[in-house]
């Protein structure tokens, strides 16, 4: 199974998380960590003096505009810092993993945007020089061989270009294309809400024609998250989860659909 744990949750104790790894793995379960963290990119790049610039693209999807730099700053964060708390958390739970970003051994190989369309309150401009990037490969071949000599794998979602350049990727849809490549039974995102909510209840179980309409009227987050699952069961996917990542057994939890979005074909 792929587990993405949002950047939101990151700054959260992280033992619950790790704690649940180590049971899942103890019953024979093989796990896969895939992690964001542009909350603390934003707040290491302003204090390197890097203010950061967020765009919305014409699809309505809210993203940092991220220049060369931003992107080494992200690479820096996502790829280490941040990679090696989760890490430690599983090794302190005696879980044995191995940490690497979407660079290490061409992991995630994406397609840079090189030109984007953005909206600016009633006017559509196209910008260049952005570092961002969506990923067409995944390196199924080393994740199979990590998998398959025990240990997990903990991937932080920056991938590289066609020309080696560092590029930032949506950390949602990178969980989704590597558990669309690998054929995942069940794709988890956890975050810190419950799930896809409505008027302030959670949406227990949709189908995909269901999502893809509740999409439209959601925002920020949680329509990338509901994107990035239907993308993953497009690909082949059992079925995408989205719960709570700050609860006792977030992950547990989440496999048995207790209070949390359920998306399914």
């Amino acid at each position: 199974m792929v587990i993405k744990i949002g950047g939101s949750i990151l700054d959260q104790d992280l033992k619950p998380i790790a704690q649940d790894v180590r049971a899942l793995r103890e019953r024979g379960d093989n796990l896969i960590l895939v992690h964001g963290g542009a909350k603390m990119v934003t707040e290491i790049a302003e204090k390197m003096g890097k203010e950061q610039k967020f765009v919305v693209s014409v699809s309505g999807f809210r993203s940092r505009y991220t220049d060369k730099e931003t992107a080494e700053i992200y690479t820096m964060v996502i790829g280490g810092l941040l990679n090696k708390q989760i890490v430690v958390a599983l090794f302190r739970e005696g879980v044995s993993s191995v940490g690497l970003s979407g660079i290490d051994g061409q992991l995630f190989k994406a397609e840079r945007k090189e030109k984007i369309k953005i909206k600016e309150g009633e006017k559509v401009l196209i910008i260049d020089g952005d570092y961002t990037g969506k990923v067409v490969e995944v390196n199924k071949q080393l994740i199979s061989s990590l998998v398959e000599a025990g240990y997990v794998p903990v991937i932080g979602s920056v991938a590289v270009g066609r020309r080696g350049e560092f590029l930032n990727i949506d950390g949602d849809r990178a969980a989704a294309s590597l558990a669309g490549t690998i054929k995942s039974d069940v794709v988890i995102f956890l975050t810190d809400v419950p799930g896809v909510l409505k008027e302030g209840k959670v949406l227990r179980r949709l189908n995909m024609e269901e999502a893809e309409k509740l999409m439209e009227r959601v925002e920020g987050g949680m329509r990338r998250k509901i994107f990035a699952a239907l993308e993953a069961l497009r690909a082949g996917v059992g079925k995408a989860i989205i719960a709570s990542g700050m609860r006792p057994q977030p992950i547990i939890e989440a496999l048995r659909e207790e209070d949390c979005t359920v998306i399914e074909q």
